[in-house]
């Protein structure tokens, strides 16, 4: 095998490129070692134009193999990899999001970029890795490509920025910020925060900036070294008449069709113009037709925004369109949330579990157990249009993700909350950025199940045009805007800080001068947005929903586990078939109660406890009596926990039989009157009661002459003469 090895240092860290005949078909292939993690990146164009088609046809794959991590995972019957993980899924649209916007969009040759992560250290996550392997592999290829781009992960740690973080610092870390882009400028962010400063924010992009012209330079030697020649790829030519023909029979009507207010309007309007081309042009390919109808009202839209300071529907670039909030729409659910900011409306539910109710995360990067989720679904009435519904795609997955990002940090820890947490948000109407009406709706929601959160969380997406040298940001996109414009800039927030955020470009890149103006702006518009949400409903409901479990932690002597759990688990089956609660002990004593009501909880709370309880000598306790003696009787004064009331403590009498005083299963009040050297339990049934007096069937019959003593219970003696 031929290899070639190129070697730099990467914010601390060795990364190594090797260029070898491996997969010698592809276009381009590169592996990348960061540290232990290797990934392997290729990348193949097909050899035709894909006919009939008006958009570039990228596929990016990303793979997980088990293998990489050392790992035999999957079911008893299925070992193989199957399904792509959420994590696979979000990395891969990491590297999407970058390379996207370096295609020309014309190129209808379909591109496929494929990254393999074959070892997996404990150190380096493979994202970062992924996106250099990417731009690598399709650099030193023949595809054409405006890159490189250069990628790096900014963490706040100890007060300090720190690029490209291990596994165990990020942990402690204030943020989790992974930046792409070219030499000076910024295509992509994906960012996690607890609560971080603008500034802070701010600060991640300066050095994420620097550190990314390092490994670009990086990357342009090796690419000068090896790389190969870039093909010419076919872009059909426009033809100027299609030109001339919407000049004179549909620019007049352009502008003032964008600038009314409904869109089906705009809608009919491009239906006649390809109904016109059509009959007009009939051996001319339908898509420059499709092509330039687009981007004229691109040309329109950017120009009045720039020049004019109009937006499509007479907004001011700084305002926020008309907002609505409310909760408790759902009154069974344990909370709900509905949120409107302008056309886009979103509905979440909050449902609330115990801890066997986590989703066990088992993975080639994670094992774990999850107590927080939020899933988003977008389905196809909630744009007017009718399509497939099923399982969740690639935005799905996306968007709840960065919702649930969004949220992550403000989510009470399990010792103040133990629940597992689930929000599903739906999108009911669309007309830009779902994902921020999402993380309102879910923070109404979270606040109406009456989830002590540590404060409320609400985002916006802004967008920005840029020609010539100037550029417009705007605040609050709509589908119109996010379409014709060059970002979806989405920054999530609570009063305290960022919690999230997300950078889609259509552009080569931004400066972080564009971005640190566009995070201000978010932050003036979330406060607006924060207002509305605490007008409908202003803290957590003090209490639970009634429809929603009760959860009740309590903490035993460990050495005591094994009293609760019982014999083969007998004690703690009981309990959960008497009470229908669910319970879960951990090592440290720690045990959740999971009750479907306040009673059940209780009911199974009070049952552990009667179990570990340390009785002292004068306590009262209730019980049935369990099993009879010649000698005494025993009482269960806690589950599977017996007492002996000696024959001597029945009553304030001599007793000749057990039996004349109680029965088996009769419940009593005893008294504890000692404990011996081995633990056992003394009892007295005289003593519980200071009046205590048997009723007169428990008590024998009185003797002539006044004898207390108690008759034999035998057959009855006649006297001799």
């Amino acid at each position: 095998m031929q290899t070639k090895k190129f070697e730099t240092n990467f914010a601390n860290e060795k990364l190594v490129v090797e260029v070898s005949n491996l997969a010698d078909q592809a276009n381009g292939s590169v592996m990348v070692r960061l540290g232990g993690t290797a990934v392997f990146a290729t990348a193949v164009i097909s050899k035709r134009i894909r006919e009939g088609i008006d958009y570039f046809p990228l596929m990016v794959e990303y793979q997980e193999k088990f293998y990489a991590a050392g790992m035999i995972l999957g079911g008893r019957f299925m070992k193989r990899e199957g399904r792509p993980s959420d994590e696979a899924i979000l990395t891969g649209r990491l590297v999407d999001r970058t390379i996207r916007p370096l295609f020309d969009a014309r190129m209808r040759n379909e591109v496929q970029v494929t990254v393999t992560t074959l070892s997996l250290d404990s150190q380096n996550d493979p994202d970062v890795a992924s996106i250099l392997a990417a731009s690598l592999a399709l650099g030193i290829s023949d595809i054409p490509w405006n890159g490189p781009v250069g990628a790096v992960r900014i963490s706040h740690i100890d007060g300090q920025m720190v690029a490209n973080p291990k596994y165990e610092e990020k942990v402690n870390s204030l943020s989790d910020i992974v930046i792409s882009g070219k030499k000076g400028s910024i295509n992509m962010i994906e960012a996690g925060a607890k609560q971080i400063t603008e500034e802070m924010a701010g600060g991640a992009l300066d050095k994420a900036v620097e550190e990314i012209a390092k490994v670009i330079e990086f990357q342009e030697s090796v690419i000068k070294e090896i790389g190969k020649k870039k093909q010419e790829v076919k872009l059909d030519k426009f033809p100027q008449e299609v030109a001339d023909l919407f000049e004179k029979n549909v620019i007049g009507d352009l502008e003032d069709t964008i600038y009314n207010k409904h869109q089906d309007e705009r809608y009919a309007l491009k239906d006649k113009w390809m109904k016109l081309f059509a009959e007009t042009m009939p051996n001319t390919e339908k898509h420059f037709a499709d092509d330039l109808f687009e981007e004229e009202v691109k040309k329109v839209i950017q120009t009045n925004i720039l020049e004019k300071e109009r937006r499509p529907d007479g907004r001011k670039l700084d305002e926020v369109r008309p907002l609505f909030a409310s909760t408790g729409l759902l009154p069974l659910s344990h909370g709900s949330g509905v949120f409107f900011r302008g056309g886009t409306h979103v509905l979440s539910i909050v449902t609330l579990g115990g801890p066997k109710d986590a989703q066990l995360i088992e993975g080639m990067e994670v094992k774990m157990e999850k107590h927080f989720m939020h899933h988003y679904n977008f389905p196809p009435f909630s744009t007017g249009e009718t399509g497939r519904m099923g399982s969740p795609g690639r935005r799905e997955i996306g968007h709840g993700a960065l919702v649930e990002r969004a949220l992550e940090a403000i989510i009470p820890d399990r010792d103040v909350f133990p629940y597992t947490i689930r929000i599903v948000s739906e999108s009911m109407a669309s007309n830009g950025s779902t994902s921020m009406g999402s993380t309102c709706a879910s923070t109404l929601a979270l606040m109406d199940a009456g989830i002590p959160i540590k404060a409320p969380v609400v985002g916006i997406a802004t967008g920005i045009v840029v020609r010539d040298g100037k550029y417009k940001i705007l605040t609050d996109i709509q589908g119109i805007e996010d379409h014709y414009c060059g970002m979806d800039f989405k920054v999530t927030g609570s009063a305290n800080g960022i919690t999230a955020i997300q950078l889609d470009c259509k552009l080569e890149g931004l400066t972080v001068e564009m971005l640190k103006e566009a995070m201000v702006r978010s932050a003036q518009a979330r406060k607006k947005v924060m207002e509305t949400l605490l007008s409908a409903i202003a803290a957590p409901r003090a209490e639970l929903a009634p429809t929603a479990p009760r959860i009740i932690k309590i903490m035993i002597d460990p050495s005591k586990i094994g009293e609760v759990i019982g014999p083969g688990g007998k004690m703690i089956n009981s309990i959960i078939d008497r009470t229908g609660a669910e319970i879960d002990i951990e090592q440290d004593g720690s045990v959740l109660i999971t009750g479907k009501n306040v009673e059940s909880a209780d009911s199974a709370k009070q049952m552990v406890e009667n179990i570990v309880k340390e009785f002292e000598p004068g306590e009262l306790a209730t019980g049935p009596v369990t099993r009879m003696f010649e000698f005494g009787a025993m009482v269960e004064v806690a589950p599977g926990k017996e007492g002996l009331v000696h024959i001597s403590e029945l009553a304030p009498f001599r007793v000749e039989k057990v039996t004349d005083i109680v029965k088996p299963g009769q419940i009593v009040t005893v008294k504890v009157i000692g404990i011996d050297e081995k633990g056992r339990v003394n009892l007295s049934l005289k003593q519980a009661d200071p009046n205590y007096n048997p009723s007169q069937d428990q008590r024998p019959p009185r003797r002539e002459g006044g004898d207390d003593r108690p008759r034999s219970s035998g057959p009855r003696r006649e006297f001799r003469r």
